[in-house]
């Protein structure tokens, strides 16, 4: 990207502080870390977050995920590299960061039931929410 527009990090020291600390919380779930990364990078992927993507796709790579399903992560509804409840958590990050044309709607939402307590679909969106979040920050101030 560009020249860091604003070092937004120690201009709002306090607000970057509870997204730190909500990531550490989100790394303590009972969700898997390979879970969590696939997450972040295909929302990473969908908002178009250059940083996000390398620093997601070399966390995954360092952590033993193969290339192959990396690689694969955009086409994930057709490649085999993914199980049943990657795909439903993949199905519902795509819904949720696309919320104004999915609403997030129920039949994804039930799938994800199959595959995860509530704690972990609480724990998922909030990471949905939470790269999202991380995305239009590093876009918007030129990570």
């Amino acid at each position: 990207m560009n020249e860091l527009r604003l070092a937004y990090s120690t201009l709002s020291p306090d607000a970057y502080k509870g997204l730190i600390d909500c990531k550490k919380a989100l790394d303590k779930s009972g969700l898997t870390k390979e879970l969590i990364e696939l997450i972040n990078l295909r929302v990473s992927q969908i908002n178009g977050c250059a940083f996000c993507l390398d620093l997601h796709a070399s966390s995954l790579r360092a952590s033993g995920v193969s290339n192959k399903k990396i690689d694969t992560l955009a086409g994930w509804q057709v490649s085999h590299h993914f199980s049943d409840s990657e795909r439903s958590a993949l199905a519902w990050t795509e819904s949720v960061v696309n919320i104004a044309n999915s609403l997030a709607p129920d039949p994804l939402f039930n799938d994800l039931k199959h595959h995860f307590n509530d704690e972990q679909i609480s724990d998922l969106t909030i990471a949905i929410g939470l790269m999202s979040a991380f995305n239009r920050i590093a876009i918007a101030l030129r990570q």
